[in-house]
């Protein structure tokens, strides 16, 4: 162990011990239900992003939102779980709080991954504890319902986006971007943002069901047509995709940002979003390239269904078709009317699922299970 990790080890503990103390005397008067946390998985990306977006559309409606560290430490108030995995673990299902999840993808049966099956059972022998459950597309709803919960506790609420974050690039950002980030201007540049990997480390084993091996697939096919092709990659865990694609000796560069609003420089430098996954929650990724003006080519997964209209916002392909992937891509690559025919539905979808446009499904859902503020 580093000297480093041991004190943060220590001040970890330590700031646990003045929790355990303080919170319970601090909320001890509050009514029952009166207060919201939202927990995420305090690993700084994508859940943490969900958790504090969450956090806003309830202070928006009009709730009391408690700082997601005192959950532990309050009782009998409610408790939402951007993260199942997270969510049904004895901590959370023995507590006296209110709780509820995101069930966003995990699939059972899938295989190679028996946290899919545990967390299905989990959920199945503990369903009358569940007070809500948030989901984003029709499989995990059914997948939610075959575990019995109650049908209408059961939410299908997209995710969403964050329009501030992400705003329609023009060419200067474009040029701006490429600049920042190393890449050519004459370069097509594909990008692929999201975490394709095992774990939080290098992620040298790949995480199948986000179909690392299909992108490689498809962008060494394409590097056999387009000789200006450059891959930009972001995010934890994407060493099976960089070692893959170091030896196909596919041009890459993969950057590390400090948080979640600089994806929008990375996006900006895009010619063609693209999500190859077998199974999805969203993926962000939709969105957040529709919203910044790139042209999206996605596998029918989770949410993208259902927010895009193949040729009109985006272009869609079957899952484990890497054929289509690669004529899809090689359609945008081609055909500039069609790569700017993509721009203005595209945001015009990402504006409809802004955040603040599904205010009105998280109310249904958070009515009667916390309690607004007076």
């Amino acid at each position: 162990m580093t000297a480093g990790t041991a004190l943060r080890r220590v001040a970890a503990r330590s700031s646990q011990a003045f929790l355990g103390a303080f919170v319970p005397a601090r909320t001890a008067a509050w009514p029952d239900a009166s207060h919201l946390f939202v927990v995420g998985d305090e690993f700084g990306w994508s859940i943490d992003d969900d958790a504090a977006r969450l956090s806003a559309t309830a202070l928006r409606l009009g709730y009391d939102v408690a700082p997601s560290a005192w959950a532990r430490f309050a009782r009998r108030q409610a408790v939402f779980h951007p993260d199942h995995f997270g969510a049904l673990r004895p901590r959370w299902l023995e507590s006296s709080h209110r709780l509820a999840l995101s069930y966003f993808h995990g699939r059972p049966g899938t295989p190679g991954y028996p946290e899919f099956d545990e967390a299905f059972e989990a959920l199945r022998r503990h369903a009358a504890r569940i007070d809500r459950v948030q989901v984003t597309h029709d499989e995990m709803h059914e997948v939610v319902l075959a575990a019995g919960v109650e049908p209408e506790k059961v939410f299908r609420i997209p995710i969403g986006v964050d329009l501030a974050r992400f705003p329609l690039a023009g060419k200067d950002e474009r040029a701006r971007a490429r600049e920042a980030l190393g890449l050519p201007e004459s370069a097509f540049v594909v990008g692929s943002f999201q975490k394709d990997g095992v774990g939080l480390g290098e992620g040298l084993q790949p995480k199948l069901v986000k179909g690392p091996d299909l992108l490689v697939a498809t962008l060494e096919w394409l590097h056999a047509s387009v000789p200006e092709l450059v891959v930009l990659l972001t995010g934890l865990a994407r060493g099976y995709v960089r070692t893959e694609l170091e030896r196909r000796a596919i041009p890459h560069r993969h950057v590390f940002l400090g948080s979640r609003t600089e994806l929008s420089r990375a996006y900006a430098a895009l010619d063609v979003y693209l999500v190859a996954s077998r199974q999805e929650g969203g993926p962000k990724g939709v969105l957040e390239s529709m919203a910044s003006g790139v042209p999206l080519v996605a596998t029918r997964v989770g949410q993208a269904p259902d927010v895009v209209v193949d040729g009109e916002n985006g272009l869609l392909a079957n899952v484990d078709d890497v054929e289509a992937l690669v004529t899809a891509v090689q359609r945008v690559h081609d055909d500039a009317k069609l790569r700017s025919r993509l721009r203005g539905p595209g945001r015009a979808t990402a504006e409809a699922y802004a955040d603040e446009r599904l205010d009105g499904r998280w109310a249904e859902l958070l009515d009667g299970f916390v309690r607004r503020a007076d």
